[in-house]
């Protein structure tokens, strides 16, 4: 079995966040591969399917985010699991927004969620790193997290969330590079071919894909956050 553990916050005040990039992208994982429904596990709320022939429990730890170690060291003890069978989601400052990283080890470099999961489980699991940017200053780095992406932001980040859920079954399967393709097919699709049969003239394809993404509902927090909130 492999754990994926995506990081954010609980609740509908953080639904939207940067911070909550990681919740966003488990429950697209579980979304486009049909995944069973959400439960209250572990301090967190957890969903179980397949990716290609492994058996994937995912994790939304709700704990909040500096205590997301809790959550994690708790599932991989019931399962008796090794830091190697782990993966987190989580967001990177240090990425430029819609950029995606895999790496496996190495520091927390002041993440909180990450710090949490080290004190916990130790550093040698692998990480999905998502790029949400930078603010510019380190003194605006929390409020930048805390505050929702913006509507400018939403083509990129739904293509992101696609990529990631198109891959999903590749990272199980311990391939980060045939993964990485999958989101960069997404990302930064090929131009489509001039006078290529059914496609209109000058259609860029990434717009496309942007524009089919449904609308956002009124409460924008999602099946797993509504669950969260209901244990909370």
């Amino acid at each position: 079995m492999k754990l994926f553990v995506g990081l954010g916050n609980p609740g509908p005040k953080y639904a939207g966040n940067r911070h909550n990039i990681g919740f966003m992208a488990l429950e697209r994982i579980a979304e486009d591969h049909g995944f069973g429904p959400w439960k209250s596990r572990f301090q967190g709320v957890v969903s179980e399917g397949l990716l290609g022939r492994e058996k994937v429990l995912l994790l939304c730890p709700a704990t909040f985010m500096n205590l997301s170690g809790q959550s994690v060291g708790e599932a991989m003890r019931f399962y008796k699991l090794t830091p190697a069978d782990v993966t987190v989601f989580h967001d990177e400052l240090d990425l430029a927004p819609g950029k995606c990283r895999v790496k496996t080890g190495g520091g927390h470099a002041g993440h909180n969620g990450l710090r949490s999961i080290h004190q916990h489980i130790g550093a040698d699991y692998d990480r999905v790193r998502l790029g949400i940017g930078h603010p510019g200053h380190k003194d605006a780095v929390s409020g930048y997290v805390l505050r929702d992406f913006a509507k400018a932001e939403q083509g990129w980040l739904d293509d992101l969330l696609r990529g990631i859920a198109d891959g999903a079954a590749q990272l199980a399967a311990g391939d980060s590079g045939k993964f990485m393709n999958a989101v960069a097919l997404r990302v930064n699709p090929p131009r489509a071919a001039t006078g290529r049969p059914g496609a209109a003239a000058g259609a860029n394809p990434a717009q496309a894909a942007k524009t089919d993404a449904a609308p956002a509902p009124e409460d924008n927090r999602s099946p797993l956050q509504k669950l969260a909130d209901k244990f909370r």
